[in-house]
């Protein structure tokens, strides 16, 4: 039977003994455990030297990669230093989406192969990104505050302050990777009219359309942003684009906070222009004390937690491990990322 040394490095959320019995289905190894328990999300993770997104940790991880030969993680700080220090280090998995907190050039020139998890948690962002389009739709911070400060509001059923249906809308979908489908399919599911802008895909499946995004944002009642945060996406949406949705339609981001201008979107909400609009991603992580979106009309947020279900976790292990199988059967791993 092989024996691979392996460093788990997980936290408090994707969590070493997932990592470790999610290993323990692969057949006819046996992995030597080696473990960091990095401190995330109990301390919040930020830029490491060159990478984004990581726990402060390089320190461990030197300490602990020496004889390593695979490494499973999801905030390690995956940086050229560490790799410096990892020379037998030969597989790579991030437990997230993208490896943005590994330097893969420099993991790549050193022989090393690095994968990720991708779809881990596409069905939590989808599920809360619906979750924070009807909070926003029928705003229920609003509702629940006026129950909150002893208030039976029965004005709120004037036609002016209710809320709106998904039954009948627009739904446009900036988007149309793993968790933008599945909005799509919840959106049908409702009675809406799904349109998708995607320059990576040519045709949509029966029932969505595609369109070009200043269509989209004539047309959508509803938007909801779905993209990957690149140099190309990266404010894509700002005065201009807002300008050109209708009056009182619903913002939601569950993506990056960096694809949106959130000065003209407090703006628009301001104005009215913008009936409602939902976050779960902000410019600045956390939002700091003072900011306009905190005091901005029909706002409903939530701290970046989209995400965050136990079966994402379980997941990204069941992931990882598929992974690793791969690599120790001399193939491709479904999330393997090139530079």
């Amino acid at each position: 039977m092989r024996t691979v040394k392996t460093l788990l490095a997980g936290d408090h959320f994707v969590r070493n003994d997932l990592l470790a019995r999610a290993l323990s289905s692969i057949k006819g190894v046996e992995f030597d455990l080696r473990e960091v328990t990095l401190p995330w999300p109990l301390t919040p993770y930020g830029r490491v030297a060159e990478v984004d997104e990581a726990s402060d940790a390089e320190d461990q991880l030197v300490e602990a990669l020496p004889g390593v030969e695979v490494a499973l993680t999801q905030m390690g700080p995956f940086t050229e230093r560490v790799l410096d220090a990892a020379p037998d280090l030969r597989f790579l998995v991030v437990c997230r989406g993208g490896p943005v907190n590994v330097n893969v050039p420099a993991a790549i020139k050193r022989g090393i192969i690095v994968a990720s998890t991708p779809g881990r948690n596409a069905v939590a962002a989808a599920e809360h990104t619906v979750a924070l389009m009807m909070g926003a739709l029928r705003n229920l911070p609003r509702l629940q505050r006026t129950l909150e400060h002893g208030e039976w509001r029965s004005d709120l059923y004037a036609y002016d302050e209710c809320g709106l249906e998904l039954d009948g809308s627009t739904v446009g979908l900036i988007g149309y990777g793993a968790i933008g489908q599945r909005v799509a399919r919840v959106m049908l599911a409702f009675g809406a009219q799904v349109l998708v802008v995607d320059p990576f895909i040519e045709q949509a499946p029966a029932g969505i359309e595609l369109v070009e995004l200043d269509e989209l944002l004539r047309r959508s009642d509803v938007v909801s942003l779905h993209a990957r945060l690149t140099d190309q996406t990266r404010g894509m949406i700002g005065a201009d684009q807002l300008a050109l949705m209708p009056r009182g339609a619903v913002l939601v981001n569950t993506a990056r906070g960096g694809l949106l201008d959130y000065d003209a979107t407090v703006d628009a909400l301001e104005s009215g222009h913008l009936g409602a609009a939902a976050f779960d991603v902000f410019p600045e992580e956390p939002v700091p004390a003072g900011a306009r979106l905190l005091t901005a009309p029909n706002v409903v947020m939530t701290p970046h937690l989209a995400g965050a279900t136990r079966q994402t976790a379980l997941r990204a292990g069941t992931i990882a491990a598929e992974a690793v199988a791969a690599y120790l059967a001399g193939k491709d791993p479904a999330g393997l990322v090139s530079a």
